[in-house]
């Protein structure tokens, strides 16, 4: 059986690259500077060169205590103090998360951090390990992963000159409501934050309405009372107050918030070959670490935001935590079958049929519904 791949997506440069081009480069730039400088210095003493990298959501655990010490901080001291890096978070940098590969496409961006969710419009296939209903624990999510990682780094490769380093992980993406949730179906009615489209077809197949609204504005709509229920990180929620203004949480991950670490090929190629060896091997174990500390953290916003006696590293709410139940498990199951995956299949053509059958179907153990 020849080995799966992953569809090519038409290519269009989104007209907010462009007017981001100039404005990057100014502080993306000092690649290039670096590197030149490295190059015109006596060989005796190269020049030490210093990465631009845009890392993930600011103020998250992450970037805070694991993206950004390692780019600031290990870099200098693993390398000798040859190479350090400069890190800035997307939602800081003027980057909309929609045009962040287009982005390291052009090499505007050399090095970031690409949101899955993110893709589900313009490129569905890459998408597909982190579909809303497909993975409702971290093993699952495990398993996903380990599916779809080769196909997604021969993909980014061959499609859009990306080289996939590192693919991370959020807490996992849940519901916080202000009014009683007992199950999934409790939702039919209600308005609910989504952070995705296609999380937008998990909400709408359980008759609710979904309202995609970023990240920041989640406790201004809530206070507003625009919004009934949100999707959002366990933890993350913590963190921004959510808990203060909702009185129920579900457990059940919806999404997990799979981000993808890449790099231009050129700028890639461009590295020093002991720094390229060096990434190679350090990046996989920040990978762990930042999966290591999603897991931890999806426990901790449970138990902070139901006020735990467990909660050590965030804020006591006192929500009431929904039960998890085989009904509910049940209904994320269909809501994937009958309402996610056809869905996913439109936006992403019949070649999906195969990249599934290949790789998610079988780790999975889940079959695509007939078609229509």
């Amino acid at each position: 059986m020849p080995a799966p791949q992953l569809i090519r997506q038409p290519c269009r440069a989104g007209r907010a690259a462009v007017l981001l081009v100039a404005g990057l480069l100014a502080w993306l730039g000092g690649l290039a500077h670096a590197a030149n400088a490295a190059a015109a210095a006596p060989a005796a003493e190269p020049a030490a060169l210093k990465l631009r990298i845009v890392g993930g959501l600011a103020n998250l655990t992450q970037y805070t205590h694991l993206e950004a010490p390692f780019w600031t901080r290990d870099l200098a001291r693993l390398s000798g103090g040859r190479y350090s890096a400069d890190i800035v978070p997307f939602d800081r940098a003027g980057v909309p998360g929609n045009d962040m590969l287009r982005l390291l496409q052009l090499g505007v961006v050399p090095f970031g951090t690409v949101l899955m969710s993110s893709l589900v419009a313009r490129h569905p296939q890459y998408a597909s390990v982190d579909l809303p209903g497909l993975n409702p624990d971290m093993a699952a999510l495990r398993a996903s992963v380990a599916a779809l990682r080769g196909p997604l780094q021969q993909a980014l490769r061959a499609e859009q000159g990306v080289e996939l380093l590192a693919l991370y992980v959020y807490p996992a993406q849940v519901l916080f409501c202000r009014q009683r949730l007992r199950g999934l179906d409790d939702l039919r009615g209600r308005t609910v934050r989504v952070a995705s489209p296609a999380q937008a077809d998990f909400i709408t197949a359980l008759g609710a309405q979904p309202r995609l609204i970023p990240f920041a504005q989640v406790v201004p709509s809530m206070q507003g009372e625009a919004l009934d229920c949100a999707v959002t990180g366990t933890m993350s929620g913590n963190t921004v107050g959510l808990h203060q203004h909702t009185t129920w949480l579900h457990p059940m991950p919806i999404t997990w918030g799979v981000a993808l670490f890449g790099a231009n090929q050129a700028a890639w190629q461009a590295l020093p070959q002991d720094l390229r060896a060096l990434l190679l091997r350090e990046l996989p174990r920040l990978e762990a670490a930042i999966w290591s500390s999603a897991e931890r953290e999806t426990a901790q916003g449970l138990a902070c935001n139901s006020g735990s006696a467990t909660c050590t590293s965030g804020r006591r709410g006192a929500m009431t935590l929904a039960p998890l139940t085989p009904q509910d498990d049940a209904r994320r199951l269909q809501v994937l079958k009958e309402a996610v995956l056809p869905r996913w299949l439109e936006r992403c053509g019949s070649p999906c049929v195969q990249l599934w059958q290949q790789t998610l179907g079988p780790a999975r153990g889940i079959a695509l519904p007939p078609p229509p």
